[in-house]
């Protein structure tokens, strides 16, 4: 057992070094409005110290210090491309699921999303009768063949190489067009001004979606920020029962940060599936059936609040 335990985190650690790249841009906490571009020709010989992101102090010439504004333009263009050589996969084990609800939570925090706006939500579902009810989280499913993509008038919506689908606020119109082309409901309207405003330095990033924008339309981006600094999405990291692996498809590796397994091996032998394949949207995310659940539905009843507690009270088969 002991061996094996090495060995799942020795392969989690391959895993997440292998998970992204860096952008060639750093945003510098502290400083409002500014940003370091990196590969500038001329110097001033005058050094300013800043701190990092990542919490560290570096000196820094004066001339590579570059209005944020001047870097969206970048980014924007590096979100589109993705991560090279990468093919992200969800898995959702819906045996380990009760509806902790702290993916939602992890979620709307990173994303600065109001509490009325999951990008993820959790539904209780029932198959027939005769059948014990079970919770199915749903995130977006970035499929691969995005309907959502093929029916936006203006380019905001869009595929990345690596399976990511985003979708770009600022260029957005809020026609909904994507909404009723998504036949899972994956995306939420900004009805109004969520009035939440960016950490100083920081620019506009598609891979995040912050700040969200009235009138737009946001969902779940498979926490493309994260990806890009070798993370694991969010909602992955939150859940208290492992329910939610992630990988790449390519390298035939998931983990829920716990437990690393082959994609292939684990839906031959845990009968994976894909929601509603009939549709050829062909999904990202898969899922392992609710066999020999952890523990009864109604666990997933006790914790939460008395509003969440309604939305499944017609719960099931009519």
């Amino acid at each position: 057992m002991k061996g094996r335990n090495n060995s799942d985190k020795s392969s989690r650690r391959k895993f997440l070094r292998k998970l992204g790249t860096g952008i060639g841009v750093v945003s510098l906490t502290g400083v409002p409005g500014a940003s370091v571009i990196a590969g500038s020709k001329t110097e001033s010989g005058e050094k300013i110290k800043l701190l990092s992101p990542e919490g560290r102090l570096v000196e820094v010439d004066r001339e590579n210090i570059r209005p944020a504004r001047e870097t969206t333009d970048y980014i924007k263009e590096e979100a589109r491309k993705g991560l090279h050589g990468r093919k992200f996969v969800m898995v959702i084990d819906l045996a380990k699921c009760r509806n902790a609800r702290k993916c939602v939570e992890a979620c709307q925090e990173g994303h600065m999303l109001p509490k009325d706006h999951e990008w993820i939500k959790l539904y209780l579902l029932q198959d027939d009768r005769n059948t014990a009810p079970y919770w199915l989280p749903r995130p977006c499913f970035h499929c691969d063949k995005p309907m959502c993509v093929s029916v936006c008038p203006v380019g905001a919506t869009y595929k990345r190489d690596d399976g990511i689908v985003l979708v770009d606020n600022q260029r957005c119109i809020g026609c909904k067009f994507c909404m009723t082309g998504c036949p899972y409901s994956a995306r939420v309207f900004n009805w109004k001004d969520p009035e939440v405003n960016l950490p100083p330095g920081q620019a506009y990033d598609p891979e995040t979606n912050i700040p969200p924008v009235e009138g737009t339309v946001g969902k779940c981006v498979f926490c493309a920020d994260k990806l890009r600094r070798r993370e694991l999405p969010r909602c992955v990291t939150a859940c208290p029962m492992g329910v939610i692996y992630f990988g790449d498809l390519l390298e035939d590796s998931i983990t829920n940060g716990e437990e690393t397994v082959r994609f292939s091996k684990i839906m031959d032998e845990r009968a994976g599936y894909r929601y509603r394949e009939e549709l050829g949207t062909l999904p990202s995310v898969y899922y392992l059936p609710p066999f020999q659940r952890l523990f009864p539905f109604e666990r997933g009843l006790e914790d939460v609040d008395e509003e969440t507690r309604l939305r499944y009270r017609d719960a099931g088969p009519r």
